[in-house]
């Protein structure tokens, strides 16, 4: 195993630091389930969006946004990840400049627009729910929707070049990040600022439905998101009004514990690197893992708790 100064020098995953075959085997694994997993939940929301009319809403055009985020992720940079885990450390594959980038620059794009994609979803759901539906209808018009979205990949297109080594501190002959310039310890700390910027809003959209839904004397459902006199079909029986708003609490809670769970270890441990001393490097690996699985656990997440995606899903699969 390599000391602490150079733990990132000969290694070819991203989250990887230590030389030893069994730890780079057992992330090649972790790496291919998570490429697997993640591509067949997101291909599949996916087509359940573009095939089925009652799921082409506005909410879900947001999501559908982040499921192609995502397939960056699992589908393009994960595999590579996977496979090069399993060659030596001194391949020439890994010493490649322009291939490093490429990689780095999947996997930041991917996450850009992917956390992007949340706080959308979020913001819609807040206005959805807790403004006049004059005011929903108003501001999400096709075209807003669709200049959103497309916003949302122009930030990524335009920080992805602008940042080329932050995606990729585990790559071969790159410094570890504790011994780069300031420039990008700085660079490094705006983009942790800038994430935990997002989680607030984040958290404030969807800690404002959890209250307007304890509080309101009507049944609004949370779990699909979607107003009621648009279902194209009878709603089953709700349950009781106090058993409803406790489970779309829960619900909505529950999203947000794991989108915390995966993205804020890396904003802290960041942070702390900057105003303290750097982490330990296990810790940082365990950061990383924690963001990029967050890719193949997006699909899930907003999709769990509709009736409308299940009964989509039960009509197609087997």
């Amino acid at each position: 195993m390599p000391n602490a100064s150079s733990w990132s020098a000969s290694s070819p995953l991203l989250l990887l630091w230590e030389d030893s075959s069994g730890t780079r085997i057992f992330l090649s694994l972790l790496y291919a389930v998570l490429a697997i997993s993640g591509t067949l939940s997101n291909v599949m929301v996916i087509y359940l969006v573009f095939s089925f009319k009652k799921l082409q809403t506005t909410s879900n055009a947001f999501i559908v946004n982040g499921c192609a985020a995502d397939l960056s992720v699992c589908a393009l940079w994960m595999p590579q990840e996977a496979v090069l885990g399993l060659l030596p450390p001194n391949s020439s594959s890994l010493r490649s400049a322009e291939y490093r980038l490429l990689r780095g620059g999947l996997l930041g794009l991917g996450l850009t627009v992917s956390l992007a994609s949340h706080l959308l979803v979020a913001f819609n759901r807040y206005v959805l729910i807790t403004k006049l539906p004059s005011v929903y209808q108003a501001l999400y018009q096709r075209r807003h929707t669709g200049c959103m979205i497309g916003l949302s990949w122009a930030l990524a297109l335009l920080l992805v070049p602008l940042l080329p080594g932050l995606w990729t501190p585990g790559s071969a002959q790159q410094p570890p990040p504790r011994q780069t310039d300031g420039g990008s310890r700085y660079t490094t700390l705006l983009l942790a600022l800038a994430v935990l910027g997002q989680t607030a809003l984040l958290l404030h959209c969807y800690l404002g439905i959890v209250r307007r839904v304890r509080g309101s004397a009507k049944r609004v459902s949370v779990l699909n998101f979607h107003l009621l006199h648009q279902l194209p079909f009878p709603a089953a029986p709700p349950p009781p009004r106090r058993a409803q708003r406790r489970l779309s609490s829960v619900s909505v809670l529950l999203l947000c514990c794991v989108f915390l769970l995966g993205t804020q270890p890396l904003v802290w441990v960041s942070l702390l690197g900057f105003f303290l001393r750097p982490a330990p490097p296990a810790l940082q690996a365990a950061s990383w893992l924690l963001l990029c699985s967050l890719s193949a656990l997006n699909p899930l997440l907003y999709t769990w708790r509709s009736e409308e995606f299940r009964r989509a899903a039960r009509s197609v699969l087997p």
